[in-house]
């Protein structure tokens, strides 16, 4: 009896079987069916995934409501601290789509784990920040983490679940985490009024130690045997266009800064078009384009 072949996360983080995984790699030619039985602990290991989700929910609504405060502590306007904002969504554009690979060459989790030790570590560094520039260069390395962590978490699920289990798994996955779009605010407003701003990136550290241990007993390492090789110019084209389209959409709302917005944009369409041509000659490009004409149904 013929059976599929199993692939790397690379291949898994390409495509967009029912609507769970963002494409960010190349695309299978080989249909994947998971393991044919999930096992005794796929809640656990949904939880454990729901568990870095939740630390990033929790950190982005907590943050957005104490800008204000930290703006006048760090001595500039409220609207420029939308760039400590900007700065993270710019490293989740950048990495998520080199994800797959680097899970598909150091396996699933020692990635897993290191996305959290470097999400907490730039939490510790952004408590701790004596001026704007180095909470912006804090969030980026958060974002680093955050584009490993849950697109390698998300990959985990998918290999560790039977199909027929799948959405049981995914509850598991999405209620835990929706807490922290509800407790971020209020717990935000709480954290200003009545203790310090900077304990709001302290309240990651707990949920990031207790997953970082949790990952370690309970998490499959999955790995690549023969990955394919890195799209290392994908990787720069699609960087530069995707970095300088998010910045330059992020400028447009700043007063007097419209023609560095638009030139900004304007490098990031050629760049992106670059990208488009390579991604077409390329065996197995780091963002898969033609996933967008794949149906989902």
């Amino acid at each position: 009896m013929l059976r599929p072949r199993r692939r790397g996360m690379a291949s898994v983080n390409a495509e967009t079987r029912d609507g769970i995984v963002p494409a960010s790699g190349a695309l299978a030619k080989t249909l994947d069916e998971g393991p044919e039985t999930s096992g005794i602990n796929y809640r656990i290991v949904a939880l454990i995934i729901a568990c870095a989700l939740l630390m990033e929910n929790l950190d982005a609504t907590v943050l957005a409501t104490a800008l204000p405060t930290m703006a006048h502590d760090f001595g500039v306007r409220a609207p420029q601290m939308s760039i400590a904002l900007t700065s993270y969504l710019l490293a989740l554009a950048v990495f998520i789509p080199a994800s797959g690979f680097v899970a598909d060459r150091f396996g699933s989790r020692p990635v897993f784990q290191a996305a959290i030790a470097l999400f907490m570590a730039g939490s510790i560094v952004s408590a701790q920040a004596p001026a704007l520039w180095v909470i912006v260069a804090a969030r980026f390395v958060q974002g680093i983490g955050g584009a490993m962590m849950l697109p390698v978490g998300r990959l985990v699920l998918l290999r560790s679940v039977a199909k027929k289990d799948m959405v049981n798994a995914m509850s598991w996955l999405i209620m835990p985490a929706l807490i922290g779009p509800v407790l971020g605010p209020p717990l935000g407003g709480y954290i200003v009024t009545y203790l310090d701003w900077r304990w709001i990136f302290y309240v990651n550290l707990p949920i990031g130690l207790l997953g970082f241990v949790l990952v370690g007993r309970y998490i499959a390492n999955f790995k690549e045997e023969r990955p394919h090789p890195f799209d290392r110019l994908g990787f720069v084209l699609s960087g530069v266009s995707l970095g300088c389209l998010l910045f330059g959409f992020e400028m447009t709302s700043r007063p007097g800064a419209l023609a560095l917005a638009m030139s900004l944009i304007v490098i990031g369409a050629v760049f992106g078009i670059f990208y488009v041509r390579h991604a077409r000659r390329h065996e197995a490009p780091i963002v898969d384009l033609g996933l967008l004409g794949r149906s989902s149904a």
